[in-house]
């Protein structure tokens, strides 16, 4: 986990990064690409899932990202979703064990919002605006202990 916890150099953790700026994408996108898939790896998330959970980019730009080609810098839509997740994964490594952390998002789930489904299946279906609700629930909970 300590490579997520890592800030990127020429970032400030008081000031927001402008996700808007061509080149602040082109700064973030490495760390982003190695964040998500350190993560995707740990939650055993398959391709297509992850695919999803990037907001459904398509087969030939999912596979040169995964081998670490990155012709074009990640936008601001998948640099917020990847944020999201970063941020689930460590609310999740806080709250529970570290196997639990890893299969908590692909076990089916009684809250209601997940109405018995699982967090991921949760996140694929309802986009950037699910996966902000999951990462609110985590922290909430967090905070609560």
């Amino acid at each position: 986990m300590a490579v997520l916890s890592q800030p990127v150099v020429g970032f400030s953790l008081e000031v927001a990064a402008d996700l808007s700026d061509k080149q602040v994408q082109r700064q973030l996108s490495p760390a982003a690409r190695k964040a998500f898939f350190k993560i995707t790896d740990a939650w055993n998330i398959r391709d297509e899932e992850a695919k999803q959970l990037l907001g459904g980019i398509s087969n030939g730009a999912f596979y040169q990202l995964k081998g670490g080609g990155l012709k074009t810098p990640l936008d601001q839509d998948r640099l917020v979703r990847v944020s999201l997740l970063v941020g689930i994964f460590k609310a999740l490594n806080h709250l529970y064990s570290q196997k639990l952390a890893d299969a908590w998002i692909s076990l089916p789930n009684t809250n209601p919002m997940f109405a018995g489904d699982t967090p991921l299946r949760y996140m694929i279906k309802g986009g950037q605006p699910a996966i902000m609700r999951v990462r609110q629930l985590l922290d909430a909970r967090r905070v609560a202990q």
